[in-house]
């Protein structure tokens, strides 16, 4: 953590016409996430439902969803306190797995192919921040993670990555960049580590 004195000192050392970051001055510009009437019925199932530890029926928690506009499968898991923040920007396959604490934070769409397995604490995020302009204006990208992926435990997929056919993404890891088909990637940034084998 930074002392009043230490940044008294950065302050000082700043040029004049330096640009800063004024978040006071942020907007979500033209972004709108749906209906205003669709996002405030949504909260109350999101948190309710979802994201809360009562073991809610799958086939319950996925009729909810195609209510609210997502496209649902057939056979879709969905765990105990997952967070979906749009499910009208929610698409997921068949027989796919979304683990405990998963939070699709999808500003954006999010697409799921089928049988894909999202393991525990798995984060898919669409929206960032472009740090290089003052008001930190939104930086938005859709994700897909196509048939047979995995992404582990704890892992994160930033905005704008494509997940191909049968990749994963190992637990505790970061996805900035789109992942081969059949690829085994590990680490922050991800890269890729050696090719899936099935047999």
């Amino acid at each position: 953590m930074i002392s009043h004195y230490q940044e008294d000192d950065l302050i000082r050392v700043r040029k004049d016409n330096e640009v800063l970051t004024d978040l006071s001055r942020f907007s979500t510009g033209n972004y709108k996430a749906g209906p205003s009437w669709k996002v405030i019925l949504w909260y109350p199932f999101n948190y309710f439902v979802f994201n809360s530890s009562i073991p809610w029926p799958y086939g319950f928690k996925a009729r909810l969803l195609r209510l609210f506009g997502a496209r649902v499968g057939k056979n879709v898991i969905i765990k105990n306190r997952v967070r979906i923040k749009n499910p009208w920007r929610f698409s997921v396959g068949s027989n796919s797995w979304i683990g405990e604490d998963v939070w699709i934070d999808n500003l954006e769409d999010v697409e799921l192919g089928r049988n894909v397995c999202l393991s525990q604490g798995a984060v898919l995020l669409t929206g960032n921040h472009d740090y290089t302009v003052a008001d930190f204006p939104y930086r938005l990208g859709k994700i897909q993670l196509h048939d047979g992926v995995w992404i582990g435990a704890q892992s994160v997929v930033c905005p704008g990555t494509k997940c191909g056919s049968h990749s994963i993404l190992t637990v505790n890891s970061v996805a900035s960049k789109s992942m081969m088909d059949w690829g085994i990637y590990s680490g922050n940034p991800a890269k890729m580590i050696r090719s899936r084998k099935m047999h």
